[in-house]
């Protein structure tokens, strides 16, 4: 499989930082985030990588090049000065991604998440769902016999801004700017989103605090090691 890794957004939580530095660029543990992807998916086999950039898209560009010395193949689907959010950034990249199923990983977390375990979902997309957050205590969806639900009850959980979906997602859609959640919604209503609860270390590195904490994390499992 193919992956795609969402680095456009502007990361306004992360101000003043992101005024000079893109949000996947920002380190920790001596790497930046998305060097931490490259690395993890490189590790499992998933080695051509489509990235989406807008917001100081030279930066990254300069920092990671075609993907040789991460042992990956990297392509850029470069957008408009305004993003166009998850679900726009996904559609307008689908002929770099191909027609078989891909990965997309949001470009502002940090996971121990074991990419391998990743398969071609049966349905139109597969999600990971982490425990609730701190700052997100509602969650996202319900997890169901490997199903996920908006509207049901039971636990909810936190959609991890990783998934696998199928190019066939997206065949209602049109250019420009619209978010990925509506488009999962809606599969959603149809039985065709399963999903998985991951019990690892995850971290949604969206806000000053946070990217303190991720930090202090890596540094401590660095001092282990």
């Amino acid at each position: 499989m193919k992956a795609m890794i969402l680095a456009a957004g502007r990361g306004e939580r992360l101000r003043p930082l992101t005024d000079t530095t893109p949000k996947p660029l920002v380190q920790v543990g001596g790497h930046s985030l998305i060097e931490w992807h490259l690395k993890h998916l490189a590790e499992s086999g998933i080695k051509d990588i489509v990235i989406n950039i807008s917001h100081l898209a030279s930066q990254i560009r300069d920092a990671l090049g075609n993907g040789q010395k991460f042992n990956v193949n990297i392509v850029y689907s470069e957008e408009p000065a305004v993003a166009l959010e998850t679900g726009g950034g996904i559609f307008q990249a689908l002929t770099l991604l191909g027609g078989d199923p891909f990965v997309v990983v949001n470009g502002d977390i940090w996971t121990d998440y074991p990419f391998s375990g990743l398969h071609a979902p049966e349905g139109l997309a597969h999600l990971v769902l982490v425990g609730n957050p701190a700052q997100h205590p509602q969650g996202d969806f319900v997890l169901q016999n490997n199903r996920v639900l908006e509207n049901s009850h039971g636990e909810r959980y936190t959609f991890s801004g990783i998934g696998v979906y199928r190019p066939e997602l997206f065949s209602e859609c049109k250019p420009g700017r619209f978010s990925l959640t509506p488009v999962l919604r809606e599969a959603m209503k149809n039985g065709h989103v399963s999903g998985e609860y991951f019990a690892g270390h995850w971290f949604d590195v969206g806000a000053p605090v946070r990217l303190q904490h991720v930090q202090d994390f890596v540094s401590k499992i660095q001092e282990g090691s």
